[in-house]
């Protein structure tokens, strides 16, 4: 067999000398095929190399059993945790996850979301790169009614559910924890501002220490792209 050409149900067939209706039932493990015409069929797909057109069937039914999946970066232990969560619900209910990362460009967030949108993903799930204003690039996800949930870095729109945690009470929380143990300096380290977690987590850290009576420093804040190199430098900088 040329190992160039695509093996079909028509290739089962003529090896096997059975219909290619019979093949194809026998790949779905269709009840009404016997169980050693199956275990035949399913050694000749092995063999020869067959793979299943999964899109093109699943264009016939109008859904891709896929989820989208576009967020700014995989390598922390957050984002990690929460597309683990994410693949297990999903692959529960017979899903599948496509993942993409904009490396905090919305030009590469905006290309992901074509991408998504081609393959027919019968969902998207969001979160936002660090310099996205616009939301333009989900019309077509709106207009055609495909769910849309934007998640951690959210943009809150009418009719599209959003999925955040309360990082004005982190900040808070964290900044009251510090000032609990005698610290009076202490320094909030920030991503872009743009984006309702930091804007959050901020406006919590000064509503802490305004809460006892100390008053804003904004020398005290660095704003970075949290990455590994930034908060190296960011590190330097406190010290000094």
């Amino acid at each position: 067999m040329n190992n160039s050409k695509e093996v079909t149900i028509y290739d089962i067939a003529k090896v096997l000398s059975i219909s290619p209706a019979t093949v194809s039932r026998g790949l779905k493990d269709h009840p009404g095929i016997r169980k050693d015409t199956k275990k035949k069929i399913l050694h000749a797909a092995q063999k020869m190399g067959y793979q299943q057109n999964t899109f093109a069937s699943n264009l016939r039914r109008r859904h891709s059993k896929t989820i989208g999946v576009i967020i700014p970066r995989l390598d922390s232990y957050f984002m990690s945790s929460v597309i683990a969560g994410m693949e297990k619900v999903a692959n529960g209910a017979g899903y599948n996850l496509i993942i993409s990362q904009s490396q905090e460009s919305v030009k590469k967030e905006i290309a992901s979301t074509t991408t998504m949108y081609n393959s027919r993903v019968d969902g998207l799930l969001v979160s936002l790169s660090s310099d996205t204003q616009s939301i333009d690039h989900f019309d077509a996800f709106f207009k055609k009614q495909i769910p849309l949930i934007f998640f951690d870095r959210v943009i809150e729109l009418p009719n599209c559910t959003s999925i955040v945690i309360n990082n004005e009470k982190g900040g808070f929380d964290a900044t009251s924890h510090l000032l609990d143990q005698g610290c009076r300096r202490i320094v909030h380290v920030s991503g872009n501002l743009n984006r309702n977690v930091y804007a959050d987590r901020l406006s919590g850290y000064k509503r802490a220490i305004a809460a006892r009576g100390i008053e804003f420093d904004p020398t005290l804040v660095f704003t970075n792209n949290l990455n590994d190199r930034a908060g190296a430098e960011v590190a330097l900088q406190i010290l000094q």
